[in-house]
């Protein structure tokens, strides 16, 4: 049957059918052989290309649809805005919606609704409230649109603002709004609102959708507010994938070591792990410094092949690393075929702080050379690595050349490396200097880098001084009284070492104590810095610190123990 011998109506009403099996060829073919093709028509065929995702042909339709001199309505600009967002060109979107307003068909809830949703979607905010305020028939989807458009942006709190005028006004609520609203609560982490939100939403019943639930659950992680979202987690009727991956993440940034155990249950569950899973899991590992769980997790990813995923990619990287094991994290490096910015810092991070000055800037250099651009982390942390390794020229020549090769800033961070890389060096006056013309003010971490410098380099004058300014910004820090104490007795000023310590005293502050981490026969045990317990674990280590004592002597080594007399790990 050819399209002369159907009907209009008949032949509009079968190229939908067709569009809706995706038999656009066919369609396509009936629509040309159509001796007349009205506005309803073309708009049957540019709805059934924009709907099935073909949003190139639904433009290119419109665009001869025009060409023709047929005049759009209402549907047809509904359905080519949608294709707009679809190709995610915003000005296409504009071009329409001035062709929208010429004819007069700029208005109505369709139109209407896919503008606000376009404007949002590009972060016009403007563009789309002025289309909000102008509208006489706010739906919930336009409210929730508008929502979803401020917290999209970073305004999650005006987006609260708005779900609250949408209740006043008796629109009903539905529970994809709900969500919505619970989202932008999370963004702004005010858990009092968040509770709030959690009581509508039982109020209205919505409580029991899995995705307002999630939301909920994301909601109490973002606020920190672990407990409660552990008791909600457990509470859940239902669980998805979203749910545990969400409780798992939040684990991992809380207590790592719980993370592992849910994703063990997780397991149990029958639930299959995604790469968004392995890469929370595996950042756990990286917290824990546990290498051999680490490996099977690794394991694990590569028999449900997820290893090639960039992001669980990225985390190994930094396990291996923070585990010492370098050797992996270039490995795993090597491996990936497709390399993002987060890569190659993550792998410079991680020879930085294995002491791998050298081969840090080698990686840099390979970076550059591929094409990719740095950023301010990247680039602090080239200058972190040199300053760890003393490579102090080079890292230099890397601050020299952040805004004249790299077009990227110095900020107060990286300042803060270069006076760590000046001081770790012995060039105390040029990091003072450094400080005094940086164009920041200060703060305590920038003089506690040079603070530690001076403890190293026993270096009493600048000390006093950088120790002063962390007074000044944080009267009761009690680590600073301790370094300063010890740079005193380095420098044989025993009054001012005495008053350091009664200053401590006075004040009742224990300095922090300092813990080390091993992992050994599969667990991890942790060290107190003093600790004497008669542990056979301490018994041990104190053990293998004498004989290496006698090592270094027998070397002709000279350990330098002054700090251990003088570092006190509290005061009473």
């Amino acid at each position: 049957m050819t399209a002369p011998s159907l009907s209009p109506v008949t032949a509009t009403n079968l190229i939908k059918n067709l569009c809706r099996q995706r038999s656009f060829a066919v369609a396509r073919r009936l629509f040309v052989e159509m001796p007349h093709r009205d506005v309803v028509s073309w708009t049957a065929m540019i709805s059934g290309y924009a709907s099935n995702g073909c949003h190139e042909d639904a433009l290119a339709t419109f665009c001869r649809m025009i060409a023709s001199g047929v005049s759009p309505n209402r549907y047809t600009i509904s359905s080519v805005l949608t294709s707009c967002r679809g190709l995610q060109s915003c000005c296409a979107g504009v071009a329409v919606h001035g062709m929208a307003v010429r004819w007069g068909i700029d208005n109505g809830a369709y139109v209407d609704n896919v503008l606000l949703d376009l404007y949002a979607s590009f972060g016009c905010i403007g563009d789309a409230e002025a289309v909000f305020k102008n509208m006489t028939d706010r739906t919930v989807v336009s409210w929730t649109t508008m929502i979803a458009g401020y917290t999209r942006i970073g305004h999650g709190y005006t987006g609260l603002l708005l779900f609250k005028q949408m209740i006043q006004e008796c629109t009903e609520l539905n529970a994809f709004t709900c969500s919505i609203a619970i989202h932008a609560c999370s963004s702004i982490g005010c858990a009092t609102i968040g509770q709030q939100l959690h009581a509508l939403a039982l109020k209205t019943r919505h409580d029991s959708s899995l995705p307002v639930a999630n939301s909920l659950l994301n909601m109490y992680s973002r606020c920190m507010n672990i407990s409660e979202a552990k008791k909600f987690f457990h509470e859940m009727p239902r669980k998805d994938l979203i749910t545990w991956n969400a409780m798992i993440a939040s684990l991992e940034r809380s207590n790592s070591h719980e993370a592992l155990l849910l994703f063990l249950e997780m397991g149990s569950q029958n639930m299959q792990p995604t790469s968004f899973t392995f890469s929370s899991v595996v950042a756990a590992c990286a917290n824990l410094a546990i290498l051999n769980c680490g490996r099977q997790v690794h394991g694990a990813a590569i028999r449900r092949d997820h290893q090639r995923n960039l992001q669980v990619a990225n985390a190994l990287i930094d396990m291996y690393a923070k585990c010492g094991s370098i050797g992996n994290s270039r490995k795993v490096f090597d491996e990936i075929t497709e390399k993002d910015l987060v890569t190659w810092t993550s792998l410079v991070i991680g020879c930085g702080m294995n002491g791998y000055g050298a081969e840090a800037t080698e990686i840099f250099h390979e970076m550059i050379s591929s094409g990719v651009q740095p950023d301010q982390v990247l680039l602090m942390s080239v200058i972190s690595a040199c300053s760890h390794a003393g490579l102090v020229d080079q890292g230099l020549r890397y601050f020299s050349l952040m805004d004249i090769q790299y077009n990227v800033p110095p900020n107060r961070e990286i300042y803060g490396c270069v006076v760590d890389l000046l001081a770790r060096a012995g060039r105390i006056t040029e990091a003072y200097q450094m400080i005094e013309t940086m164009p920041f003010e200060p703060d305590e971490t920038i003089w506690g880098a040079l603070l530690g410098a001076c403890k190293m380099h026993k270096n009493v004058y600048f000390g006093r001084l950088a120790a002063q300014k962390i007074f000044d910004m944080w009267p009761n820090e009690s680590k600073t009284y301790v370094l300063l104490s010890n740079i005193y007795a380095a420098g044989r000023a025993w009054g001012d070492f005495a008053e350091m310590r009664r200053c401590l005293r006075e004040q009742g502050n224990k300095k922090e104590v300092g813990m080390s981490w091993i992992e050994v026969r599969d667990e991890v045990r942790g060290f107190a810095s003093g600790d004497r317990s008669s542990s056979p674990h301490i018994v041990l280590v104190y053990q293998t610190l004498e004989e290496l004592i006698q090592q270094m002597n027998q070397d002709g080594c000279e350990s330098d123990s002054h700090w251990v007399l003088h570092d006190f790990s509290g005061v009473t």
